[in-house]
């Protein structure tokens, strides 16, 4: 704890020793006040102690919850384990995980809230862009929906810069700027943002070495993975599925928690997510 005497005397007072003697750097404070030595402090330095004590006095004041008392209250908490099965699903259906699904629902008993013929369709989708067939991801897309780029013009526009990119990884230089002013450029006039992000792409034309030019990100795996995800999101919502799967949501939303309570108390917290495995306080 901070003394009363050490505390003032950090923040530049000259008081007499009757002011601090005391302990507790609260009533140091309050004595100061009493003995009409305001006017010889400075305001603003006397305010930030005032926040520092109450800083000291909060953290000392936190509830301490023991690990017997905090896993009762767990266990207090009654949950269905129809809705963690649901929870399971809705995570193996959104994120395709067909065969998985499959045998989860003849297991469990818990029907998906989609067709799972569908998922498979997805998924080939899904897997056309990752490997760079984009002219096939389109056809299989307007095999399942046909509305789902003609409503969608971002997701479509995105598909074709993919399919740009793939014509210049592979060395195609002619036909990637024959495609570029045919297919992108009319709709990059109509959007500012298209145009930019079709600049940007065309960009990877004027070096020789494109792998390791500045823009070499859009010819990463992961430009792939991001145009695939925005597909896989657009046929879910087309189907009127959630895009994102609940499970990541709710971790997420434990972890706020955690941070909240954090503030209040020490208590047994889920450091580790993957394991979910409860560490004791540190007082």
């Amino acid at each position: 704890r901070i003394l009363g005497a050490d505390f003032l005397a950090s923040l530049g007072y000259n008081v007499d020793i009757e002011v601090t003697k005391f302990n507790d750097p609260l009533v140091a404070l309050i004595r100061l006040l009493q003995n009409d030595f305001l006017d010889s402090l400075e305001m603003e330095s006397l305010l930030e102690g005032i926040e520092v004590v109450a800083y000291v006095m909060e953290a000392t004041s936190k509830k301490v919850i023991t690990r017997e008392e905090w896993e009762k209250r767990l266990n207090d908490v009654k949950i269905r384990k129809e809705d963690m099965n649901k929870l399971v699903m809705n995570f193996l259906v959104t994120e395709g995980y067909v065969e998985a699904a499959e045998k989860f629902r003849m297991e469990s008993g818990t029907k998906p809230d989609i067709d799972l013929a569908t998922i498979s369709d997805r998924m080939a989708v899904k897997k056309a862009v990752q490997c760079g067939n984009v002219e096939d991801a389109i056809e299989k897309v307007n095999d399942l929906n046909p509305e789902i780029l003609d409503t969608n013009p971002q997701l479509f526009f995105h598909l074709q810069q993919q399919r740009l990119i793939e014509l210049i990884r592979n060395g195609k230089i002619e036909e990637a700027l024959e495609f570029a002013q045919e297919e992108l450029a009319p709709r990059g006039e109509e959007n500012q943002t298209f145009l930019e992000e079709l600049e940007r792409t065309v960009s990877l034309l004027a070096f020789e070495d494109v792998s390791n030019c500045p823009l070499g990100e859009l010819l990463d795996i992961s430009q792939r993975l991001k145009t695939a995800s925005e597909v896989n999101a657009a046929i879910l919502t087309s189907q009127s599925h959630e895009k994102d799967p609940k499970l990541p949501s709710l971790l997420k939303m434990l972890i706020w928690a955690q941070n909240q309570l954090d503030e209040k108390a020490a208590y047994p917290r889920i450091n580790n997510l993957s394991n979910a495995t409860l560490e004791d306080p540190t007082v």
